[in-house]
């Protein structure tokens, strides 16, 4: 049971640091001289890539924007929190009731980082042929599916006796 519960940490650790990248590194939209996040916008010229404020406007609608962050945020905030909480429970509570608080985080996270990526992929970059999501927008995705598999493996272990 040991090497179980060391495996879920790890697993929770690499789902932390996934949506940690997904959220800051600044490749959710890439072109062959942009790159595109959901805070600002990189431009190559001369080859020196430029800041740039996020374009205004129909494909970039900032109620959109700010929901993509904020989501994208709290997945964070809830996976880090998830794991806090995880080694709480493994000291504090009984064993039948041990994980449900950690399974609970974590599927609050999987659908934080899953609205994030839908919105995204449902509102920005929609009629702009010249691009392709970069690997922000993918490891997103992927935090989503581990995140998930996480909170449903705490809530089959919550009724593990260990």
């Amino acid at each position: 049971m040991l090497i179980l519960l060391a495996a879920i940490f790890v697993l929770h650790i690499i789902c932390i640091i996934l949506l940690l990248v997904a959220t800051i590194d600044n490749a959710w939209w890439m072109t062959d001289n942009i790159s595109t996040d959901i805070w600002a916008r990189w431009i190559q010229k001369d080859g020196v890539w430029n800041y740039t404020e996020l374009p205004e406007g129909p494909h970039y609608t900032q109620e959109y924007l700010q929901a993509v962050q904020a989501s994208s945020v709290l997945a964070c905030i809830f996976c880090i929190l998830g794991i806090f909480v995880f080694v709480a429970q493994l000291f504090t509570l009984d064993k039948g009731r041990r994980f449900t608080i950690s399974g609970i985080f974590q599927f609050l996270a999987c659908l934080c980082i899953m609205i994030a990526a839908s919105i995204y992929t449902d509102r920005f970059h929609v009629d702009e042929a010249d691009g392709w999501y970069g690997h922000s927008f993918i490891l997103a995705w992927i935090s989503f599916v581990l995140t998930f598999i996480s909170s449903i493996t705490y809530f089959v272990l919550r009724k593990k006796t260990a």
